[in-house]
């Protein structure tokens, strides 16, 4: 589940609006994993599942959650309620479909499969978010340092050599050509993530036929993740996209952020990457959850922009733009949270 493929063209767009789940394979009969690494996408498993997903409900009821436009950002706000955007890409077993054409494509031919978004924002992602890490680590090696004028190269280099020590993970990683692009960077610590095992397998045989075998592949749904350890830095690439095409989008979207607060480290970075939600929605989206979960901020922590549990950091401004309405945007946006965490607050 790595990011969000246009329907064939022989596909009636207006069909995948009205899709529901019964028209579709079931999560539960195309299940590959059968262990509790695998989770079932219809939260009905558990008492703890159902409770997790009333909790949502309510949440969502309660905040009047507005669903992602696609692509403008003068659009007006849509009501939850009375539209919400569904499709095939939002449903666990098109991702395995289409995951085990790939890795049949792989075998045969030798075919990495979709770089979603295209090798040129996925390169640019890493070299940005490695760009953002190195900034971090030189402003707390130079705060433990501040006595030493002199300390700048050394900092420097420091900085770039710490890479290796970032524990990261890109969560719904897909075919995991981010986790090889980041590894270029000077990341080692990477593990990646989905809930298809299709997408597992393949990552792994591309990792393993690049040289890239220090990479930990894992199937978990970050939506209910398994995960008991917490990274420095956290990748999403499309996942989010593909989470909100759900017919319980909404409803999924405000676990995601929940699953994001247990996965990201205290102090640690989330990256978004997205073709459907703007910088300024996902920025929306942060402050919908730091409200449900710690209410008011207060008013000189908000002043500063770093209220809550995660706050705004950067984005990428370097994507191509165009004008539309009056309105000048990109067809991707790529965002980056720091997380300060319930101990931090």
């Amino acid at each position: 589940m790595a990011g969000i493929r246009l329907p064939p063209e022989d596909i009636d767009i207006s069909q995948a609006r009205t899709l529901s789940t019964a028209d579709l394979i079931s999560d539960d009969d195309r299940s590959i994993a059968a262990d509790s690494w695998s989770i079932k996408s219809d939260y009905g498993s558990t008492l703890d599942d159902d409770q997790r997903h009333a909790d949502a409900s309510e949440a969502l009821a309660a905040a009047r959650f507005c669903a992602a436009s696609d692509y403008s950002s003068d659009k007006e706000e849509a009501d939850a309620e009375t539209f919400t955007f569904t499709s095939m890409l939002g449903y666990q077993s098109y991702w395995d479909a289409t995951y085990a054409d790939e890795l049949t494509n792989f075998r045969e031919h030798g075919d990495a499969g979709e770089v979603w978004f295209g090798a040129d924002v996925m390169e640019m992602v890493a070299s940005w978010t490695k760009g953002l890490c190195i900034d971090i680590s030189q402003r707390q090696l130079q705060n433990q340092h501040n006595d030493l004028d002199d300390d700048s190269v050394s900092v420097s280099e420091s900085a770039s050599q710490d890479l290796a020590g970032w524990s990261v993970v890109d969560v719904g990683t897909g075919n995991g050509l981010l986790l090889q692009e980041l590894a270029k960077q000077g990341f080692s610590d990477l593990t990646g993530t989905d809930y298809s095992e299709g997408a597992i397998n393949l990552a792994r045989s591309l990792a393993n036929r690049d040289g890239f075998t220090g990479i930990k592949l894992l199937v978990d749904d970050v939506l209910e993740t398994k995960l008991d350890k917490k990274f420095e830095l956290v990748m999403d690439k499309g996942t989010l996209d593909a989470i909100g095409l759900h017919q319980d989008g909404p409803i999924k979207r405000i676990i995601y952020w929940e699953s994001m607060s247990r996965l990201v480290a205290p102090g640690g970075l989330l990256v978004i990457t997205s073709s459907n939600n703007t910088k300024e929605e996902l920025v929306q989206e942060v402050e919908n959850f730091n409200q449900r979960n710690i209410g008011e901020v207060e008013e000189e922590e908000e002043e500063e922009g770093k209220g809550g549990l995660f706050w705004y950091l950067d984005h990428i401004r370097s994507y191509p733009t165009f004008m539309f309405g009056g309105s000048v945007g990109s067809r991707v946006a790529t965002v980056a949270f720091c997380f300060r965490g319930y101990d931090m607050i």
